[in-house]
């Protein structure tokens, strides 16, 4: 993997800030990062932008980088996803130097507390949560101080004692630390840092009945773990405040700056997706997609079970670049970033996903010729298959009109036209079914143009094809998950509104070259002229895989779209 340096490119405002830093000996030179997902979900592609991010910083600069569970919320949070964060970082082509879990320091984190209190900077509040969202006022409004702000050191520790023992149910108390009430920043408004939680975590058990919250744990986490780097999207600019004051206030040495400092980045937005983890759960919840990875979401697992590969995501990460500006990604780039990927990796098949059957009348009955045909035609050494023709095969429906318009080069009553590396036919006659439909063409084919070539003519139009015996195939035709731009614009409207209706078609009666019928597992190939295919690894069996579209050869949606 290349580094956005090593590749070239300049510097963003991150790796500027690591070069100053070395310059001036900060950190004594290190470069520490972490990535520090809540294990609440699966992974969606603004993740894959953070995760290289941080992984990539730490191999540019010679450092380390850590991967740290911030499972403090034991309501929402499952070793399942624990497992599948694991795995998706790794499939993404990264290792990290360390794994961590916020709840390793469970203990350490709460005498951080209670040194807060010794200090008379923490104190236990006996209102309830939503009185004191109240109370703290915005960004317009004042606060107003607790009326159990004022308690002693002596009775705040033994409260928080008493909650760390479990004597009270939860919301009956919460622990704030005690900075300022009519600070213009919210955020410094006496936030609370522990709550009572009685739920079972899924690594400490019911060892603890009290959590601390994300602003008091990370920061101090990053701290115990010797993070320099701290990158944060840019919703947590107004709160690097509180994470400088509890750092500065807890933390040994961290006046001298030997500390980690909290970096903002714009996030990774893409259109035609939302991007809330909390939404991407309620998708799956209400079954509006085949859980988390389903290929139509953007969830790592579900990119990657549509066919996207980790250099495609990898590529898009580097191309977005890292910037203090929001701005939302046309999902274009995303998928042109996979074409170019598969267009040099993926081998070539022929598949024919509505099938027409043709009859070569002057073909021998019975008699079948392996042709060969290149398996990538930029590149020699992947070989060549050998592909049987016989006098019945099957060619798209849509390669074929019976009065075409001008311009249509494909097959038509008396035209002739090549099949890819076989021999030129020619449409004799078509056949109809009793409603009118085309079920047939009867053709005739010309023995001296074996390979698709002749001497003495040349034909415009070329057609894939698969011989009558081709097995059968699943082939399911992924779109974008929403029809509109920005699902989440509208704020009068559910997101859930703006679905595309076209998001999947499922073609059951596919066939496909022989040797797709032995495809493995997480294969990619392009079928000729109608885009790149995955061969699912869940949906398929032994003889009979199913095969997801991952992206079609060009961008389509914009002139699609235009005819609506």
């Amino acid at each position: 993997m290349t580094t956005p340096m090593e590749a070239g490119q300049g510097l963003n405002f991150i790796q500027a800030i690591i070069e100053e830093d070395q310059r001036t000996g900060k950190h004594s030179g290190r470069v520490h990062t972490r990535f520090p997902p809540e294990p609440n979900g699966y992974l969606h592609i603004g993740h894959a932008k953070a995760i290289s991010l941080n992984f990539g910083l730490a191999h540019q600069y010679g450092g380390k980088c850590n991967l740290r569970l911030d499972d403090t919320n034991p309501t929402t949070e499952e070793t399942e996803y624990v497992e599948s964060i694991q795995e998706d970082i790794r499939w993404l082509g990264y290792t990290w130097d360390g794994l961590y879990y916020a709840s390793d320091y469970f203990g350490q984190l709460y005498q951080f507390a209670e040194e807060l209190i010794r200090q008379g900077k923490a104190y236990v509040d006996d209102l309830k949560p939503e009185e004191i969202s109240q109370w703290r006022g915005d960004f317009t409004t004042p606060g107003r101080d607790s009326p159990f702000r004022n308690r002693s050191v002596e009775e705040n520790l033994d409260l928080f004692r008493r909650m760390r023992a479990g004597e009270f149910p939860d919301g009956a108390r919460t622990l704030r630390a005690k900075i300022d009430m009519r600070s213009p920043n919210p955020n410094l408004r006496d936030p609370a840092i522990y709550r009572i939680r009685h739920a079972h975590h899924h690594r400490t058990g019911d060892a603890w009945c009290i959590y601390p919250l994300y602003d008091f744990a990370h920061c101090l986490s990053d701290a115990i773990e010797g993070i320099t780097h701290s990158i944060c999207t840019l919703e947590f600019e107004n709160r690097r405040v509180l994470y400088d004051w509890i750092v500065d206030t807890l933390v040994p040495g961290a006046k001298e700056g030997n500390r980690p400092y909290q970096y903002e980045m714009a996030r990774l937005n893409l259109t035609y997706t939302v991007m809330s983890k909390r939404k991407l759960k309620e998708l799956v919840d209400t079954k509006v997609v085949d859980g988390w990875d389903d290929p139509r979401m953007l969830t790592i697992r579900g990119l990657r079970r549509r066919g996207f590969t980790a250099a495609s995501l990898r590529d898009l990460t580097q191309r977005v670049g890292v910037t203090k500006t929001q701005s939302r990604h046309d999902i274009g780039l995303l998928e042109q970033c996979v074409r170019e990927d598969l267009d040099t990796n993926a081998p070539r098949a022929m598949a024919v996903l509505r099938p027409l059957k043709v009859v070569l009348e002057n073909y021998p009955e019975g008699q079948t010729e392996e042709l060969p045909l290149a398996n990538h035609p930029k590149r020699p050494e992947l070989g060549t298959r050998q592909v049987p023709f016989m006098r019945e095969l099957y060619i798209e429906q849509d390669d074929f009109m019976e009065n075409p318009p001008k311009g249509f080069y494909r097959l038509s009553p008396g035209v002739e036209v090549r099949l890819r590396g076989a021999y030129f036919i020619r449409c004799e006659r078509v056949i109809k079914d009793a409603d009118g439909r085309v079920v047939e063409l009867r053709c005739t084919y010309d023995p001296a143009t074996r390979g698709g070539n002749a001497t003495d003519r040349k034909v415009k139009g070329t057609l894939h094809w698969v011989p009558a015996s081709a097995p059968v195939a699943e082939v399911r035709l992924y779109d974008r998950l929403f029809a509109a731009e920005d699902p989440e614009a509208d704020e009068a409207r559910a997101f859930k509104e703006f679905l595309n209706p076209d998001s999947l078609e499922v073609l059951a009666g596919a066939r496909v070259e022989p040797m797709l019928a032995q495809a493995a597992p997480e294969s990619h190939f392009q079928f000729e002229r109608l885009g790149y295919f995955y061969a699912d690894p869940k949906k398929g069996l032994p003889g009979r895989p199913v095969f997801n579209r991952t992206v079609t050869l060009k961008d389509s949606w914009v002139r699609e779209q235009g005819k609506a």
